[in-house]
């Protein structure tokens, strides 16, 4: 079903969205061009590689989260089944409400508080996660928190990266990517380690270090790059 309606989505997409011409550059490109492209960027830009590693690493944090909240879930006390783990997952929609906030303080000059509550919301959100081992109440604060603090994240690091050079956002945002779900893979597989071998307060641990790791790397952002990210208006997802 999933399959079929994103082929519906290609088509309409196809017949719908406007064209517009190639630009110059992009247009004198082979698509493995473009793809070296991406890699020259990444050298080049000195603070799209920090922004990668600082996005690598929350999201490292946030797939630990995410992994090893089911192996939680599954045991006692709360023996759920695979259903209601995923309608207790849907918690997380209330992270968009952090990506839009971020997008509002970014476009008022704030990115960088924004990254640096972000970076500092995701550590601190490991606590209440590790409470809530035993309770409901406590995992589902943590949950919440972790969401808002990884959206905001998200947002102010695309904030920054796209003020880079506009004309070659996309190939920004891929290299971008690439490394923040590289990340994310990294994470999913330590927390299936650490769960097997100290539960879930390693699991916590781990997570909260990944995500300090993140607020480390902004402030050595700001120190070796002076604060110079420049915001861009709008820069939520879309």
């Amino acid at each position: 079903m999933n399959a079929l309606l994103m082929a519906m989505m290609a088509v309409l997409l196809q017949l719908r969205l406007p064209r517009l011409p190639r630009s110059r550059e992009a247009g004198s490109m082979s698509y493995t061009g473009l793809l070296r492209s991406t890699l020259a960027l990444l050298r080049q830009e000195p603070l799209l590689r920090w922004r990668a590693a600082i996005g690598a690493f929350s999201m490292a944090s946030y797939s630990v989260q995410l992994t090893a909240l089911t192996f939680l879930l599954t045991r006692s006390p709360f023996d759920w089944n695979a259903a209601a783990i995923g309608l207790f997952g849907l918690l997380g929609v209330i992270g968009v409400l952090g990506m839009n906030v971020a997008a509002r303080l970014g476009d008022r000059g704030r990115v960088q508080a924004v990254s640096g509550t972000a970076g500092a919301l995701l550590t601190v959100s490991w606590l209440p996660l590790l409470a809530g081992e035993s309770s409901l109440p406590w995992l589902a604060v943590g949950v919440i928190s972790l969401n808002i603090a990884q959206q905001a994240g998200l947002n102010s690091c695309q904030n920054v990266i796209y003020a880079l050079r506009p004309e070659a956002r996309n190939r920004i945002n891929a290299g971008f990517m690439t490394l923040f779900f590289l990340g994310g893979a990294l994470g999913s597989a330590l927390a299936s380690v650490v769960w097997s071998r100290a539960g879930w307060g390693g699991v916590c641990l781990l997570g909260g270090l990944l995500a300090a790791t993140s607020l480390v790397l902004w402030v050595l952002e700001r120190v070796r790059t002076g604060g110079g990210a420049r915001p861009v208006p709008g820069a939520v997802t879309r």
